[in-house]
């Protein structure tokens, strides 16, 4: 099924978690979405935690919510570099707000914490990021 010209944006950045971007990237594109990756800069290279690259596609000043269908958030170390960046956490913001689709992965829940969107949200996350999203306000954590 073609999804009709559907962006689905995938933040990417050093440090993230090898499969949590490209698995998605992937899958989104095999199932008829267009994907953008979205990173501090345009063109750059990214290396995971285990050394793959990933080449962002657009920068993070050029994505407005208009352009977006959806968007992941990966895990690995790189969230913690997003949740610095009001940038990153705005888009995030922004999409909740407008009622689109927010995927996080592992530590990417982080990402939520730092929006402000999760108070009485149900939600997954690491477990070494637990005690960060219940005092952000998610009454449950769902078992991984």
């Amino acid at each position: 099924m073609a999804m009709g010209g559907k962006t689905v944006g995938v933040l990417v950045e050093f440090n993230y978690e090898d499969l949590e971007v490209w698995y998605p990237l992937l899958r989104f594109r095999e199932e008829g979405f267009m994907t953008v990756a979205i990173g501090p800069e345009k063109d750059k290279s990214y290396t995971s935690k285990h050394g793959y690259p990933c080449k962002s596609t657009a920068s993070i000043d050029a994505v407005a919510v208009a352009d977006l269908a959806a968007l992941v958030i990966p895990g690995g170390w790189a969230p913690d570099y997003w949740r610095r960046d009001p940038r990153f956490v705005n888009l995030v913001r922004d999409m909740f707000n407008a009622g689109k689709p927010v995927a996080a992965i592992c530590h990417g829940a982080w990402m939520f914490c730092s929006a402000r969107i999760i108070k009485d949200k149900k939600l997954t996350c690491f477990h070494a990021i637990k005690d960060d999203v219940i005092n952000a306000g998610s009454g449950v954590i769902l078992p991984v």
